[in-house]
C-alpha cells in the first residue's frame, strides 16, 4: 500500500526535475545565442525552484550585466544560494567576490572559506587560489606546505599558473 502512495510522488518529483532541466537547457542555449532576456527568464524560473546551476547562472548574469542591469549585490545573493547547496562554481565565485571586495567588504578570511569549500570538491582554480592564500598568508596563517599542496592539486589538473608556482616553490625550497 505504501509503495502505491510513494510512486505518484516519485513520478511528480521526476517530472519536476525534467522540467527544471529543460528550463536550464533552454537558458544555456539562449545565453549562447545572445538571447539574454530569454536566458534570464529560464534561469530565473529554475533558480526560484532552488536549482543551484540556475542560481549560479543568474549570479553570473547580474555580475557582468548580461541581459540585466549589473548588480554585484544581486549576483552575491544568487551565488550564495547556489554555494550553500554545495555548488563549487558558485563557492569559487563567492571567494573571488570576497577576495576583491566586489559587492561586499573585502574579506580574505571569507574568501578562504569559500575557496576551500570549492577546492575540496576538486575545483582547480579554487585550489590554485587557496594555494596563493596560504603562500602569502591572506586570510590565514602563511603555510608553504599547504600552499604547495593546493598548488600541486591545481597543477595536476592543468592550471598553468599553479604549475609555475609549484615549480618556483620547489626551486626555492619552500614548502
Amino acid at each position: 500500500m505504501k509503495s502505491l502512495l510513494i510512486t505518484p510522488l516519485v513520478l511528480l518529483v521526476l517530472l519536476a526535475s525534467l522540467n527544471v532541466s529543460a528550463d536550464l537547457d533552454k537558458g544555456v542555449a539562449a545565453s549562447q545565442e545572445g538571447q539574454y532576456e530569454t536566458a534570464f527568464q529560464e534561469f530565473k524560473e529554475a533558480a526560484e525552484q532552488g536549482h543551484a546551476s540556475a542560481q549560479f547562472n543568474l549570479g553570473n548574469m547580474y555580475r557582468v550585466g548580461e541581459g540585466v542591469t549589473q548588480d554585484e549585490e544581486e549576483a552575491l545573493t544568487w551565488y550564495r544560494l547556489a554555494a550553500e547547496q554545495g555548488y563549487a562554481p558558485a563557492q569559487f565565485n563567492l571567494g573571488l567576490m570576497y577576495r576583491y571586495g566586489d559587492g561586499v567588504l573585502q574579506d580574505d578570511k571569507e574568501a578562504v572559506k569559500w575557496y576551500r569549500l570549492a577546492a575540496e570538491q576538486g575545483a582547480s582554480e579554487a585550489q590554485h587560489n587557496l594555494g596563493y592564500m596560504y603562500r602569502y598568508g591572506k586570510g590565514l596563517l602563511k603555510d608553504d606546505k599547504e600552499a604547495v599542496k593546493w598548488y600541486r592539486l591545481a597543477a595536476e589538473q592543468g592550471i598553468v599558473e599553479a604549475q609555475f608556482n609549484t615549480g618556483v616553490m620547489y626551486a626555492n625550497g619552500e614548502g
